[in-house]
């Protein structure tokens, strides 16, 4: 199961743009709790945590606790807006989680001992066609990575969803048996060597044969 990450946040009542740029000029940004069939949560964060949460990698598949003096709600990020410029995070959407309601989330692939891999060891090349799949999870079974194993894939392999061990309570969105990667055959150029006698001996046939047409010609 994925780690539950706490974000301390501070309940706001104001909206509009005016408002968010002062939150903004103090170094906090405007975000919201919805979902469940509850009341939208109007509230602040330091956008310091949110950016340092981002930048880790995987925002919108980890689960989080906004804390709003001292309840805390479990989240799912849905949106983050950035400044186009800077990539700051200017807003912030949290889904509020329920508990036996399957959620759809990407969850990204981890591929594992690359190192022992019969295709690598061969001068075989990694193709990944999926770095994250979609799945219906329980918000309470998020795994951090769907795990492949690379120590017995060979060249000319492909991996198939169905090939990799999943926990039982999750399921793909795609119903069919697709592709998470491929290990294609080393790329081996070879060198050509020009043959210049075969080219001294074909221009001088060339020009034994204009020769005698001309010759021929004369007559």
């Amino acid at each position: 199961m994925a780690e539950v990450i706490q974000l301390p946040a501070e309940a706001r009542e104001r909206g509009g743009k005016g408002a968010a740029r002062a939150m903004r000029r103090e170094g906090r940004i405007p975000a919201v709790i919805y979902g469940d069939k509850k009341d939208v949560t109007m509230l602040t964060m330091d956008v310091r945590h949110v950016a340092r949460e981002y930048n880790k990698g995987a925002f919108f598949s980890r689960l989080f606790e906004v804390v709003i003096d001292g309840k805390a709600e479990r989240v799912l990020p849905r949106d983050l807006q950035l400044h186009p410029v800077t990539d700051v995070p200017m807003h912030a959407d949290f889904l509020r989680l329920s508990k036996g309601v399957k959620i759809r989330i990407n969850i990204p692939v981890s591929f594992t001992n690359e190192e022992e891999s019969v295709g690598l060891k061969r001068g075989g090349i990694l193709n990944i066609v999926r770095h994250e799949i979609e799945f219906m999870v329980p918000p309470d079974s998020i795994p951090e990575a769907i795990v492949v194993d690379m120590g017995k894939w060979d060249v000319g392999d492909s991996i198939h969803i169905e090939d990799i061990t999943l926990p039982s309570d999750i399921t793909a969105t795609i119903d069919r048996n697709f592709t998470i990667a491929t290990i294609a055959s080393p790329v081996v150029e070879k060198e050509v060597v020009e043959d210049e006698d075969a080219e001294g001996v074909e221009g001088e046939d060339g020009e034994a044969v204009e020769g005698e047409a001309e010759g021929d010609a004369e007559e």
